[in-house]
């Protein structure tokens, strides 16, 4: 981009021919970049990922949980597929709420009234599981609980037909766990949007042992019918995208509770050329989501994944680590170093702080050896891990994949062997 605005620039004043031989030139030296090779093979990755054409067997949809995810799911299924959704809610106070997300996400589309009129004609609120009986798919996003989760498709199962598939949108939970109470395992899979629903390209394609080939196909069209990317992974705590970001995120907490500054943890991983730095991820995710989440991939997983006692004291104060939005220019709060680091009251054990290149290089290695772990248990393949992390975490395209770039840094051979 920046050789580019240069050369808009130059052809203010340039002759048609001078601005030619200055395009021919700036080619020249870009084409034999490493940049434009790792962008190909990008590219060449996610057309293998693009969304498919299938047939989708799937003609009225229901939602349970009313919230915001659930709101924007529905309003873009009953969009894309234009088909019924209906929504159901513990109480008429929480439907009517429902409602009004619901108005609330369709006059963001910007639409015609005529459109605007017919796609709300798609959606129902409703706080009886009845209503739900004749959907051809059921997809659950209420709160991230275990025992919830299996309440809820304990309660709607008995009602369904028996070819209707059961999806959750969990980010981290285990289906398998979830499916311990259905008398037919095989009809639940892992449909797992990616917030915000209409912006986030990608859905990931949750199998367990016992999901069946019907489900997978059904969950991969209703996704295609929706204008996702998908990828296919195995039920495994985190699945792909949350399970390498957490790692990342795991490895900056535990830094910063040996006392690196917030400031460098920030900005230590800008030569990576994410969209954000590992706080302001924090900031958009929510402090107390991250934290849930980390606290379930440190039961399922290990050390390897930290519990943090000042991202604990950040969410028990109600604190946040910027002084503003989390968009990418808002300035780290500084009073949230006292929740971390030798100063704190949480603080580690040795108080050695990192500096950026040190901090960089650990989270180079950790996310290698997640990856190896990843491929090793049969969770993903490479390739599909590197479109989740392209299309679910704007990993840069000019990296080439995440397992590319971690070939090209060394950390691959460092944490066991090249991925490529």
């Amino acid at each position: 981009p920046r050789r580019a605005l240069e050369l808009l620039r130059g052809a203010e004043n340039a002759t048609r021919a001078d601005a030619f031989g200055a395009e021919d030139a700036a080619l020249a030296d870009l084409v034999p970049t490493s940049q434009l090779h790792n962008t190909i093979h990008s590219m060449a990755i996610l057309r293998t990922h693009r969304p498919g054409r299938a047939e989708n067997t799937v003609k009225s949809v229901g939602v349970i949980g009313g919230g915001l995810m659930a709101s924007q799911l529905a309003v873009l299924l009953a969009g894309k597929l234009r088909v019924p959704v209906v929504l159901r809610e513990l109480d008429e106070e929480r439907a009517s709420r429902t409602r009004e997300l619901l108005r609330s996400e369709i006059e963001k589309l910007g639409l015609e009234d005529a459109r605007a009129e017919a796609l709300g004609g798609l959606l129902t609120a409703t706080v009886s599981l009845e209503d739900l009986a004749d959907s051809d798919l059921v997809i659950e996003a209420v709160f991230e609980e275990l025992a919830v989760k299996q309440q809820v498709f304990s309660e709607i199962e008995p009602l369904l037909r028996e070819d209707a598939v059961l999806a959750t949108n969990t980010s981290s939970l285990s289906i398998t766990a979830m499916g311990e109470v259905l008398e037919r395992p095989e009809r639940l899979v892992g449909i797992h949007f990616f917030n915000p629903v209409a912006r986030m390209p990608l859905v990931e394609i949750v199998r367990t042992p016992s999901t069946s080939e019907d489900a997978l196909t059904t969950a991969r069209a209703l996704a295609w019918g929706a204008g996702k990317t998908t990828v296919e992974v195995a039920d495994a705590p985190g699945f792909v995208v949350n399970r390498i970001l957490l790692r990342l995120l795991a490895v900056v907490l535990e830094s910063m509770e040996r006392g690196t500054p917030p400031e460098v943890a920030d900005k230590a991983l800008e030569p990576i050329g994410l969209p954000m730095g590992p706080l302001h991820l924090l900031q958009l995710v929510g402090p107390a989501v991250a934290n849930h989440v980390l606290v379930e991939l440190h039961e399922r997983l290990g050390e390897r994944y930290p519990l943090s006692p000042g991202l604990d004291a950040v969410v028990d104060d109600g604190a946040s680590f910027l002084t503003g939005p989390p968009s990418p220019g808002t300035p780290i709060d500084p009073g949230v170093a006292r929740n971390f680091g030798a100063s704190s009251a949480n603080a580690g054990t040795d108080g050695t702080a990192d500096d950026a290149p040190t901090l960089l290089r650990r989270v180079q290695v950790a996310l290698a050896d997640e990856i190896h772990r990843m491929i090793d248990e049969g969770v993903a393949e490479r390739d599909a891990i590197d479109v989740a992390m392209i299309t679910g975490a704007g990993w840069p395209l000019h990296r080439g994949g995440i397992t590319k770039y971690l070939d090209e840094v060394g950390a691959a051979e460092e944490a066991g062997g090249r991925f490529h």
